[in-house]
């Protein structure tokens, strides 16, 4: 039997973390394998202001409490999230598993934290004590390790709302569905004026945290495609460096050469 609360509101399932050792779930579908029964739960699905997709100047703004299928749904979800979130396990997981769970699980191997790696997104966490934003990037310190305190929780996800049409996305694993994955990869390309304006690239299952190098993509900014192409050994000896995967089931040699063959794929296609 799984004891816990069930929160009607953020101020509700706040009032509940300030005061109460409990663990924050919505979809819940990590219950089903490793439920504590000796554990409290507070259950977020009934939060409201967790649950919208929406959209103000700047941002889309996603509720951390959104499932996989709201998200795939919705009309103002980027292509390359909408994505990556069909392929989250089956029709059922993806049901009733959420957004924010896959982000705060701390997988390097979560197929949505990818994206939010790759397009720079940021999160707003917040506590009775008030909230903060911060870069999806600052939030992992390790496998299964996050910044956020006992009493946070993550509401909403901030996506820019432009910028991300020109993309690619690679997920390698055993077979076609219900696999995590062996290697994942995402990558953003885009130009004006005949120079490269981005050059956003993000790995996947390959570290403790997905791979986001900013400082080696930047190698290629402002550059014309021939430019490009001069400096592209040099830019792919930096990742060649920086791609440290760690061995598990798979050997780390195979996930580095899959890392290394998408990426030169991926800027093959764009004539680099």
């Amino acid at each position: 039997m799984v004891n816990g609360y069930q929160a009607r509101s953020l101020q509700e399932a706040l009032d509940i973390l300030s005061s109460e050792a409990v663990i924050p779930y919505s979809g819940g579908t990590d219950l089903m394998k490793k439920a504590n029964g000796n554990a409290t739960y507070l259950f977020l699905n009934k939060v409201p202001e967790m649950k919208n997709i929406r959209e103000d100047r700047k941002y889309i703004r996603i509720g951390a409490g959104c499932t996989f299928t709201e998200i795939i749904e919705s009309e103002l979800t980027p292509a390359i999230l909408k994505e990556a979130a069909a392929l989250v396990a089956a029709p059922a997981i993806r049901n009733l598993g959420t957004v924010g769970g896959n982000i705060c699980n701390g997988s390097p191997k979560a197929d949505c934290a990818l994206i939010f790696f790759v397009t720079d997104s940021k999160l707003r966490l917040v506590s009775k004590k008030g909230e903060r934003v911060i870069p999806i990037s600052e939030f992992y310190l390790g496998r299964n390790h996050t910044i956020l305190q006992k009493d946070e929780l993550l509401v909403e996800i901030f996506m820019n709302k432009t910028g991300f049409e020109n993309y690619c996305y690679k997920k390698v694993g055993a077979r076609k569905a219900l696999t995590m994955s062996r290697v994942s990869f995402a990558a953003i390309l885009n130009m004006a004026d005949g120079k490269i304006t981005q050059c956003m690239i993000a790995f996947g299952a390959v570290g403790e945290v997905i791979l986001r190098r900013k400082e080696i993509d930047d190698m290629l900014i402002g550059r014309t495609i021939p430019e490009a192409r001069a400096v592209k050994e040099n830019y792919l000896a930096a990742y060649e460096q920086a791609i440290n995967p760690v061995q598990g089931r798979i050997s780390a040699e195979y996930k580095k050469t899959v890392c290394m063959n998408l990426l030169g794929d991926f800027l093959d296609s764009k004539g680099i």
